[in-house]
């Protein structure tokens, strides 16, 4: 019996014992406070950056390249045309004629002011609505002189054959004009006139496509030959012999 007494004992101790842990059903379950009291946590502040501006990270940048100006064109323009010198200078070897000047003028063959240069000892040539062209050019040259009075540069003239040379020179250039056929212009026929300035010697209805010559000078001889007397207020018998050829060569001067 003296065992029984003690074994109660032990069973009231731990009885105490659990029944001081137990949770009172009554309170909800608060958390557990450390034995110091703390102040409650500060929420933590994002971290302000440095008033230091941060160093800019290296970054390779490609080379800038210069825009490449592609070089500008330059406006094509013709040249400049060389005006035409007011004289130019005739050789016709076949007759012994050597550099012979010729004086440009504006107006129609034989007329006044051509005439008045073919008495003063020049030959004359004509340009303008009623003229010819330069020497060169496409078109038709006219030359006229004096066959019989004053210098008399083409007394021979009538000779001349297909195949004769003239050559021009005009600047720093000799234009070759080969003869290749004679004509007679009538001072009296107007549509004769007409044909003798045309374009393409001869025919006035057609359009030059090469430069040509006219090369004419009084028929007087043959004219009072005939018994044709006629003469204009200029003294110019009615006839003229003109020589007609056409450019074959051009070189310098």
């Amino acid at each position: 019996m003296a065992g029984r007494p003690a074994l109660v004992l032990a069973a009231a101790v731990v009885a105490v014992a659990t029944g001081c842990t137990a949770e009172d059903p009554r309170r909800g379950t608060a958390p557990a406070e450390s034995g110091t009291t703390s102040a409650p946590a500060t929420p933590s502040t994002p971290a302000t950056p440095s008033p230091t501006s941060p160093t800019p990270e290296a970054t390779t940048t490609a080379p800038t390249e210069e825009p490449t100006a592609e070089p500008t064109a330059e406006p094509t323009s013709e040249p400049a045309a060389v005006p035409e010198p007011r004289r130019s200078f005739v050789t016709i070897p076949a007759i012994g004629l050597r550099d012979f000047p010729v004086v440009r003028y504006r107006g129609s063959p034989d007329d006044a002011p051509g005439t008045a240069l073919q008495d003063a000892g020049e030959m004359a040539s004509p340009r303008g609505p009623r003229g010819g062209t330069a020497p060169g050019e496409v078109g038709n040259y006219i030359v006229t002189g004096h066959r019989l009075t004053g210098t008399a540069p083409l007394r021979s003239s009538p000779s001349l054959v297909r195949g004769d040379r003239i050559l021009v020179r005009t600047g720093d250039t000799v234009f070759v004009y080969e003869v290749r056929r004679t004509r007679w212009t009538s001072f009296r026929r107007p549509a004769s006139l007409r044909a003798q300035r045309a374009e393409v010697p001869g025919h006035p209805d057609e359009t030059a496509t090469r430069p040509m010559i006219t090369l004419s000078t009084c028929a007087t001889l043959e004219d009072h030959a005939n018994g044709n007397y006629w003469a204009d207020r200029f003294d110019n018998p009615e006839h003229r012999i003109d020589k007609i050829g056409v450019l074959v060569d051009t070189r310098p001067a």
